[in-house]
């Protein structure tokens, strides 16, 4: 069984790395980031990139040059982080409260069809919108849980829904923080940067969709799968979590079936777990993982099961249940074009009538673009959907049909028009909008991909779960990153996780090409780890050289030990009074009054081959500094020594 998981995990670990490596080099080289004039969109960055860029060199000129500013910005953005990064994120949220209330257009596409059927009655009766729903019944639950809060609430604007989905989205926001802090509690201040700058970025929220509607379920789950992953939590607690993940499961399933990939990739890594730990096998462990695993099916099937029925039983809207578009029609069209929506293949599902008709022609066109392309022409042409899927750090923004059905060049008069400018197709800093959002997307994205190294556990989970929204807009519709949307709490939450690495792995990397030596594994070594060695042979103060002192004793532990020679310090002192005997002629209690002046270095030594070695050269060089000042204080007078 350990065998089959670590199989498991391997394949994970390659397929993850292939993918999310294309991805980082498809944003980093999006033609978003292009200054200037653009001749892919017929755009050129304004004012706004330049001062944008100017005043980040700016900063970081400061940060070089003057200490006073480099201690005011670590104490500001570091020390103090949580505090700051919570402003900023209070900020963003009054800023999109503002935006909203004076930008809220009216929307073509899929998210026009939903609002102008949940809006009236009438509008159901149309044959047009009878037919989109007979065709499209994966958006049916969501219209109807939309004519239900106009029920409730009496509001039917555009604008009021977009306040929903500004709240829909803020709150998952929070959720992630949550889960953050269940998770490691001291990343909450990186956390609450990533989530401002993402809503800062994120005029989606302008977008009563699925995409953005499922982001806070899809959290919900994630916050669930943390708590259970949490061994310190009670039994209680931890169902809780399990049933909080069926529940948000089923909810996901309804508005958009492809965001339970998340749901699924925990299933998967905690079978993993499952069978390459030991102690799962006991009593007390399979107890506890068919609770919790009785927990999430008993919770999803009942939310599923009440869900459904009131689907199957609505009398809203009279749909033809036998036109519904199977599944293989969305493989089709993934396989064409761009990866994306193909006009032709839906106007054939909207001709043929029967849905067994609709299946033969979906594999007919699929079976026919496969023996086209052949192998290497798949390969090829899945390196190019996936640059299409994740390159774009809009989240595919204005690339569908009529997104709005507003004149898309407003004008410069008024506070509304200025800020329809960034976000409008023909707006005047539409470009820097595009720009400025593929800055933080790149930023997120590599704080994942450079965090290399093993990782498991919940990290696992997120890695799983972003592999399989690859996989799954591969194979299936896909062509723009408006479908990564529904994937946003697994690619914050872990780029959260990954940063203090990917931190590391940069210093380790600047110190590398820099030439200097490796950072210390760790400052001081523990009075008790040195206790523990096997003593050092007592010497005389007065004449101590590194060559007499043995090494043999600490050669033979493994001990976290720098790896590069450091100043003496009070702890040093400590360490030597304790591995050395204390002698008549010792003087050991004026040890801790000596300055921390590191011995010279011979530079015409060998250096050390191997990491123990520098670690042992360390500690000897350390030692002789001490003896030899000790030594030097004894031959003094003794009116001197006091």
């Amino acid at each position: 069984m350990r065998a089959l998981a670590q199989f498991g995990h391997r394949v994970i670990t390659v397929l993850w790395r292939l993918l999310f490596a294309l991805t980082f080099f498809f944003a980093a080289t999006s033609v978003n980031l292009i200054i200037g004039d653009n001749h892919t969109f017929g755009t050129s960055t304004t004012y706004v990139t330049t001062f944008f860029i100017l005043g980040l060199v700016l900063f970081l000129l400061a940060l070089r040059t003057y200490p006073r500013a480099r201690r005011w910005a670590y104490s500001v953005f570091v020390e103090h982080q949580v505090r700051t990064a919570s402003l900023l994120f209070a900020l963003v949220v009054i800023g999109q409260i503002v935006f909203v209330s004076f930008v809220h257009p009216v929307s073509g596409f899929d998210s026009g069809m939903l609002n102008y059927a949940a809006v009236s009655v009438k509008h159901v009766q149309e044959p047009n919108i009878v037919a989109y729903y007979s065709l499209n019944q994966n958006n049916l639950p969501i219209m109807l849980l939309m004519r239900k809060i106009v029920v409730l609430t009496g509001q039917t604007s555009w604008q009021f829904f977009d306040f929903l989905t500004l709240a829909l989205v803020d709150l998952s926001a929070l959720i992630n923080l949550r889960t953050v802090v269940i998770l490691r509690r001291r990343s909450l201040g990186t956390a609450l940067y990533l989530q401002a700058g993402w809503l800062a970025v994120f005029p989606s929220i302008l977008m009563p969709y699925t995409d953005a509607w499922s982001i806070p379920f899809v959290a919900l789950s994630l916050l669930g799968a943390a708590v259970i992953s949490q061994r310190r939590f009670s039994l209680s607690h931890r169902s809780l979590g399990a049933a909080l993940v069926g529940v948000s499961g089923a909810i996901t399933y309804f508005i958009k079936p492809s965001a339970i990939i998340p749901l699924i990739a925990m299933i998967i890594v905690l079978l993993l777990t499952w069978l390459e730990q030991a102690q799962h096998w006991t009593r007390a462990g399979v107890t506890l993982t068919l609770c919790l695993g009785l927990t999430i099916g008993v919770s999803g099937a009942s939310v599923y099961t009440v869900t459904n029925h009131a689907i199957k039983n609505q009398d809203y809207i009279a749909i033809d249940y036998s036109r519904n578009i199977p599944a293989i029609h969305f493989a089709a069209m993934g396989i064409y074009g761009q990866g994306g929506y193909a006009p032709r293949q839906a106007e054939a599902m909207a001709m043929l009538p029967t849905k067994a008709q609709k299946t033969a022609y979906s594999k007919e066109k699929l079976l026919k673009r496969l023996r086209q392309l052949g192998p290497w022409g798949y390969l090829r042409f899945l390196y190019q959907k996936q640059r299409n899927n994740t390159a774009d750090g809009t989240f595919g923004w204005l690339k569908e049909g009529t997104f709005f059905r507003e004149n898309q060049k407003p004008s410069q008069k008024g506070f509304a028009n200025q800020l329809k400018n960034f976000i409008f197709l023909y707006g005047e800093h539409i470009a820097d909008f595009r720009f400025l959002a593929q800055v933080w997307w790149v930023l997120l994205l590599g704080l994942i991909a450079l965090s290399w190294g093993k990782q498991r556990g919940f990290r696992e989970i997120l890695r799983l779960a972003l592999l399989g929204g690859f996989i799954f807009l591969l194979l299936f519709e896909g062509g723009r990153s408006r479908y990564l949307i529904q994937y946003l709490p697994c690619f914050l939450i872990l780029a959260t996780l990954d940063a203090p690495v990917t931190l590391r792995n940069l210093k380790a990397f600047v110190r590398h090409y820099r030439g200097a030596p490796a950072e210390p594994v760790s400052e001081t070594v523990p009075i008790a780890s040195v206790a523990s060695v096997a003593p050092v042979a007592p010497v005389a103060a007065s004449n101590t050289t590194a060559a007499q002192v043995p090494t043999t004793s600490i050669a033979d532990h493994s001990l976290p030990l720098a790896s590069t020679p450091a100043p003496a310090t009070e702890k040093t002192a400590e360490i030597t009074a304790a591995a050395t005997p204390e002698t008549p002629h010792s003087n050991a209690a004026n040890v801790d009054a000596i300055p921390a002046k590191a011995a010279p270095i011979d530079p015409t030594a060998a250096a050390p081959s191997s990491k123990l070695e520098r670690s042992n050269a360390h500690l000897l060089q350390s030692l002789n500094l001490v003896d030899q000042r000790t030594a030097d204080h004894l031959h003094r007078p003794p009116e001197q020594q006091e």
